[in-house]
């Protein structure tokens, strides 16, 4: 079960991969963008039907990490149903500060990322909104290692012909050793990014990169490519008259993921879901234009 922190799109960086959507609100200022009591009172709400959960996630819209009182959001579930384990996706950024990184120490799972070591490359790549260098985020990651009792699983982004050259693999493969996480999540492109130059890589590329890792590191990490377009389809999930309301309104009109979240008054990491499931089944496809991705029936 994930719970969004933060509206759309309130983050740190505006990553050229972002699946999501661009960033509109760059920033790295914490506040109570959801409040507190509306977020435990809809969590209460939900739990009361005891559902089987793997985790608890942070992740959402943005930077999870953004939310002011977050830490009292993990030390309310922690108390209240300490039979549900916690998972924080985050981009790194703001583990630099030693106050959040508090906020999240009792957490059972993070899952921070880290695309470049190189400056120019990070900044091609992320977009941060400050002067956040990766040698800061790599220094946290180490830190966070050192007092984090839990899971860290390191999730690297790949694009080809960026961040995928022998030297910046061997920069990512000494963070990594530096930072040890307990698994290692190489990625790639799944539905369109922010950025329509943005692809996914190769499969086996990915795989060589993967392989390339196992044997550097050994039996320190597990590595593994979570890049999903291998991934089976599977609708049962979703509300079948969602599917047919996308269907019928990027038939009429080519629409964006926020045109129809706003439409049919749904979320839009909902509206996500349901785009790349027909992304997969080359049901519809995506054309970056202007004011982002715009999806339209194939054929």
């Amino acid at each position: 079960m994930g719970i969004d922190l933060v509206p759309f799109k309130v983050c740190p960086m505006n990553c050229v991969y972002c699946e999501v959507g661009e960033t509109t609100n760059l920033t790295c200022k914490t506040d109570e963008y959801v409040p507190f009591d509306e977020i435990i009172c809809e969590l209460d709400d939900y739990i009361t039907h005891n559902p089987k959960l793997d985790y608890i996630t942070f992740s959402g819209s943005g930077e999870p990490m953004l939310h002011s009182r977050l830490g009292e959001i993990v030390s309310y579930i922690k108390k209240s149903y300490p039979n549900y384990k916690l998972a924080l996706i985050t981009n790194s950024v703001l583990l630099t500060n030693p106050k959040l990184l508090h906020d999240i120490i009792d957490v059972d799972l993070i899952m921070p990322s880290l695309d470049a070591v190189s400056h120019d490359i990070f900044k091609a790549i992320n977009r941060p909104s400050i002067e956040v260098n990766p040698d800061e985020i790599i220094k946290a990651l180490i830190e966070l290692r050192e007092n984090f009792r839990g899971q860290i699983w390191l999730e690297i982004f790949l694009i080809e012909g960026v961040n995928d050259s022998d030297k910046e693999l061997n920069l990512l493969l000494e963070a990594t050793r530096k930072i040890k996480p307990d698994r290692v999540q190489l990625n790639s492109l799944d539905r369109p990014g922010v950025e329509a130059w943005v692809k996914a890589m190769n499969p086996q590329r990915l795989q060589e990169i993967r392989d390339y890792f196992a044997i550097e590191l050994g039996e320190t990490s597990t590595i593994e490519v979570i890049a999903k377009v291998q991934r089976k389809v599977e609708y049962k999930n979703f509300n079948p008259d969602v599917v047919e309301q996308v269907l019928g309104l990027i038939s009429r009109r080519p629409c964006t993921n926020l045109d129809l979240s706003k439409t049919l008054g749904l979320h839009v990491n909902e509206v996500n879901k349901v785009l790349h499931s027909l992304v997969s089944e080359n049901r519809i496809e995506a054309t970056h234009e202007d004011r982002g991705a715009f999806y339209r029936i194939k054929g």
